[in-house]
């Protein structure tokens, strides 16, 4: 049964009333090269309910690699801020963005303004550097702010409230044949329960909701380019993201949002019914992993500290084409510094629970430091979440739900 928000929506900002019981969607598109960024405005959609935070709109838990800010067009004062990261900027750091420009599709999603209100977009590079802004203005009676609405084949896996109450995480099919179907059910509360496994989801757990949405695939499986396969799925996802062959992404955000309108929704993980090993997450954006593959559950939950919390890789290979972290600032990531900044990170917890600071992270063997030897944003044998991303973690919950 699909679960519908809450008829009785109604929630008073200090600076505006958002009463209309709707959501508005702003689709971007982000294009350039490794040293010119451009943002331009695709389409506004409307989408009936919010399911987005009540608290701390005017504020953001992480800095991240940009932010969308909402002001009162009458008076300029924030009513709504968010933080993300994309993969256009992550793109940005490799070899192939040094010689040829792209464009990527970006959604957001913030509560519809009761009045006209002014959107601006910040980008950010490694340093923390603005590299592009665009402001512009939204009149939520514009005409051509076309709806947007459907009726997902979705299910509840687990509802403690309703969607204005709980965070809300969306578990979305992706390249499971209308036959195969049941065993996306399956993997989707496979995935919630590995979740809700590790501390401190599990303590936290009623404060969270999840649904699972099926989109039926025309092909089985994912586009896997190393081994020359490739699949009409609905959301397009393929392996080999920036050429490495364990990175699996999409690229069709539009498509992702367009399915799953009609569903309340925050947080997104989409499974890729393969067994080939891989996976990717974006902060505020989603998470995508593989569903049959052994290392699944931790996998998963791995991909999930990424968009969901914001967390870095504590792993280093020393192979990146460009360095993402540099010594004169601090990373926007709470589990991980260059000591520019020690005292905002996990100074206060140095000595508990075995927490210390550890060369290594970030994909760099030296100039960035995590908290322990092992951590579920370390390896897939960790058995937890070290207590530095636990933290970081509660918080981001308390953050969505206080």
């Amino acid at each position: 049964m699909k679960r519908l928000f809450c008829s009785c929506f109604l929630f008073i900002c200090p600076l505006l009333l958002f009463s209309q019981q709707k959501t508005l969607r702003i689709d971007y598109s982000f294009s350039g090269t490794a040293t010119s960024t451009s943002i331009s405005v695709d389409e506004l959609r409307s989408i009936d309910g919010w399911a987005g935070r009540r608290s701390n709109m005017q504020e953001v838990p992480l800095k991240g690699n940009g932010q969308l800010t909402m002001r009162s067009a009458t008076d300029g004062k924030v009513l709504y801020r968010t933080s993300f990261s994309t993969l256009f900027q992550e793109w940005q750091n490799t070899e192939e963005a040094t010689r040829v420009q792209k464009s990527f599709e970006n959604v957001f999603l913030v509560p519809m303004p009761g009045q006209e209100a002014e959107l601006t977009l910040e980008l950010y590079d490694s340093r923390g550097r603005t590299t592009a802004s665009l402001t512009h203005k939204v009149d939520p009676s514009d005409i051509l702010i076309r709806p947007c609405s459907g009726n997902p084949a979705a299910k509840d896996l687990m509802i403690n409230g309703p969607a204005d109450k709980c965070i809300d995480v969306v578990i979305v099919a992706e390249g499971y044949t209308q036959e195969e179907m049941e065993t996306f059910w399956k993997d989707a509360r496979n995935a919630m329960n590995s979740i809700l496994s590790y501390e401190p989801f599990k303590h936290l757990k009623e404060r969270f909701n999840f649904m699972a949405v099926g989109l039926a695939s025309k092909d089985s499986g994912v586009s896997i380019p190393a081994k020359h396969e490739w699949k009409s799925t609905p959301l397009q996802s393929q392996f080999s993201t920036f050429y490495s062959d364990r990175y699996l992404t999409t690229l069709h955000i539009k498509d992702l949002h367009d399915a799953l309108a009609g569903v309340p929704y925050e947080h997104i993980i989409i499974l890729a019914n393969t067994d080939n090993y891989g996976g990717g997450g974006i902060y505020n954006s989603y998470t995508l992993t593989t569903a049959h593959h052994p290392q699944f559950r931790p996998v998963v939950v791995h991909e999930f500290g990424h968009s969901f919390a914001g967390l870095a890789d504590e792993y280093y290979y020393d192979d990146q084409f460009s360095n993402y972290y540099f010594p004169d600032c601090e990373p926007w990531e709470p589990n991980i510094t260059t000591m520019f900044d020690f005292s905002s990170k996990w100074e206060d917890m140095l000595g508990k629970q075995g927490v210390s600071v550890l060369e290594g992270g970030g994909y760099m063997s030296k100039g960035v430091w995590r908290a322990c030897p092992d951590c579920r944003m370390k390896t897939n044998s960790a058995p937890a979440f070290c207590p530095v991303c636990q933290r970081a973690i509660e918080r981001m919950i308390r953050f969505y739900t206080e």
